[in-house]
Order: C-alpha cells, then structure tokens, then sequence
C-alpha cells in the first residue's frame, strides 16, 4: 500500500531549535575570556639613586585605652605621643593648609573601639584631606 501525499506538509522545528540551543549552550561555557590586565603596560619608574627617598607620609596610630588612665575608650597616637582629638585637629588643621594631598597612614589595633577611628576619618574628612589609609597591626 503506498502513502497518500499530504497536502500541506510542515517541517518540525523543535529537534533545529535544541541543536542551535546547545551549540550556544556549548560555546559559551568552552570560551576562553582574555585576562585584560596581563595586557596593560604597566612600567613603574625606577626610583632615583641621587636622590634619598623622602616620606612625607603622616602615621596616626590608634591604641587601646587604659582604665588606669581614665581613658578605656582609645588612645590616638600622633608623633608618637598621646593626643587629644582636638590637638589632632589642630595638627591635621595645619597638614592641610599647606597640601590636601598629603598621605595620611591610621594604623589600629585589633580590638581598638571603632568609634576613635571613625572620629580620625572624621577630622581628615573636615580638612578635605582624602589620602587616607587604614590599616589593623
């Protein structure tokens, strides 16, 4: 018995959507992205011999207080020694009148109250002086 020829036949599409899927599927997860960084070039200036190298760096340290002083709060620590947050301002007041670019270094301890660093960046932000680095010892 022969087949009767359909009037109208139509080609099924879903098997060619599957495949077009999981070739897409197929490429992007065997990509391989360009690392960009390794491309940039990046030469730093070699430092100059005839000069000494000069830090104009300013380091605040903030410690841990002391109950015997009265001071279990915090201790900052400019020019090692002991400073007020006044005396700070006063200090950072007089670093920004002659450069705003001048880096500021806050070193904390470990468990020294966040509230003594938060004033620190408060009285650097006052004085618009935004080259601040934090760092834990």
């Amino acid at each position: 018995m022969a087949r009767k020829p359909q009037d109208n036949p139509q080609l099924d599409m879903t098997p060619m959507i599957d495949v077009v899927f999981e070739l897409i599927i197929f490429f992007v997860v065997t990509i391989k992205q360009e690392d960009l960084f390794s491309k940039l070039n990046v030469n730093r200036p070699a430092p100059n011999p005839a000069k000494p190298e000069e830090t104009n760096d300013i380091t605040v340290n903030i410690e841990l207080g002391n109950a015997k002083r009265n001071n279990p709060n915090g201790v900052i620590v400019y020019n090692k020694r002991e400073v007020s947050r006044q005396e700070l301002d006063k200090n950072l007041a007089e670093i920004a009148s002659t450069s705003k670019k001048t880096p500021i270094i806050i070193k904390c301890q470990l468990e020294s109250p966040h509230k003594v660093l938060v004033d620190v960046l408060d009285i650097c932000y006052k004085h618009d002086l935004y080259s601040v680095s934090v760092f834990t010892l």
